[in-house]
């Protein structure tokens, strides 16, 4: 399993002995260390010293099976969305039944696909992935079903499958969005995943886009990027992954399901991929990141993908900004304040880009850990 020597770079072994120099310090005069802190040092000596996943779809043992995703019939579907059209971005919106108010603000926003084709003269479908409603009682389940309904022959843009819409069904989820784009889709240049409580601003993402299109990317996948990180044992976790599920110290790459890019090459060989992995692991990003890593196909990092932390409101920070993650009552203001012409202009010239970078440095670059963009993103 380990490989032989020779295969192991001479920067593992200097990995390898930093490790183990800075664990002994810490065994012999550092506090003692905890259960958190043993799992993220097996993860990373696993990640990086191993790194190697190829047994692992062979071993997962089966929750439930998602070779199903198939059987669940469409309670809404659109399957002329993409039909006979050149589309760019293909967006889907992992949301519940029960967020209407923030569908609407995203479609008010970086989700209008109006907006896309007027201002940035690009095609965007942007869709809405969800299923069944979850709440308790029938009456209320039923009530809440005719109110998408009426949603969606308003806007024409929920998919939604008969799975009910838990935590524990995301997989299904991003199943749905996979299923969908390879049946009525195939040929969309890129597709995004992102929660509902995001923000995407539209026209930096569109301008990033059409640079990878036009050098003809494929096996493309971007975000931010997960790396060696470990399974959760704390059962009081909703992340909790039981050994039985997950035995191994560390998942493969994978980006934060908040919100990534792919190629449309990718969408198909990660389907693919998933009708064949004998896994039921209910982590829908993690799950992403095994079939990706089934079809050797490695996550790229972009500082500009935000982690769980809101980006900082500043216009110099909006000049480059690609997602920002945790907004539900900003959202509007942040669309409005973030596209704002004037944006660019702050930046333009010489001392224009010296006062952004000496903002972003202040704003980014903090002693304490704060999760939005990273410390060197203030130098892009």
């Amino acid at each position: 399993m380990f490989g032989s020597g020779r295969r192991v770079k001479k920067w593992q072994f200097v990995q390898l002995f930093a490790t183990c120099f800075l664990l002994s310090l810490m065994v012999f005069w550092g506090p003692p260390l905890d259960d958190r802190f043993m799992s993220h040092l097996k993860s990373y000596s696993y990640r990086y010293l191993i790194n190697s996943y190829s047994f692992v779809n062979e071993s997962l043992s089966l929750r439930h099976s998602l070779n199903g995703i198939a059987s669940y019939p469409y309670l809404i579907n659109h399957e002329e969305k993409c039909k006979d059209q050149a589309v760019l971005l293909l967006l889907f919106v992992k949301t519940s039944p029960k967020n209407r108010n923030r569908r609407d603000a995203i479609r008010r926003t970086w989700g209008n696909d109006g907006y896309a084709r007027a201002q940035l003269q690009a095609n965007i479908k942007t869709l809405f992935a969800l299923g069944s409603p979850s709440d308790p009682l029938p009456s209320e389940r039923d009530r809440r079903q005719r109110e998408l309904f009426l949603e969606d022959q308003e806007y024409n843009d929920l998919i939604q499958q008969n799975f009910t819409d838990t935590f524990y069904n995301l997989t299904l989820k991003l199943l749905l969005q996979f299923r969908w784009t390879n049946t009525y889709c195939p040929h969309a240049k890129f597709v995004m995943s992102a929660d509902d409580d995001i923000f995407i601003h539209m026209p930096n993402l569109i301008e990033y886009l059409r640079s990878l299109e036009q050098i003809g990317v494929q096996d493309f996948w971007v975000g931010r990027v997960h790396r060696g990180s470990p399974p959760v044992r704390d059962k009081s976790s909703k992340y909790y992954v039981p050994y039985e599920m997950y035995q191994w110290p560390s998942y493969p790459d994978y980006t934060a399901g908040a919100a990534y890019v792919i190629s449309g090459d990718v969408a198909a060989k990660v389907y693919e991929a998933s009708q064949t992995l004998n896994s039921s692991l209910y982590i829908d990003d993690v799950f992403m990141g095994l079939c990706a890593n089934k079809m050797k196909i490695v996550p790229q990092h972009h500082v500009f993908f935000s982690g769980e932390g809101k980006a900082p409101y500043h216009p110099c920070i909006y000049e480059k900004m690609i997602t920002s993650h945790g907004h539900l009552q900003d959202l509007q203001d942040l669309w409005e304040a973030a596209t704002n012409p004037e944006v660019k202009k702050i930046s333009q010239g010489f001392f224009g880009q010296m006062y952004c970078r000496m903002v972003k440095i202040r704003l980014l670059c903090k002693i304490k850990y704060v999760d939005t963009y990273p410390c060197r993103a203030a130098f892009y």
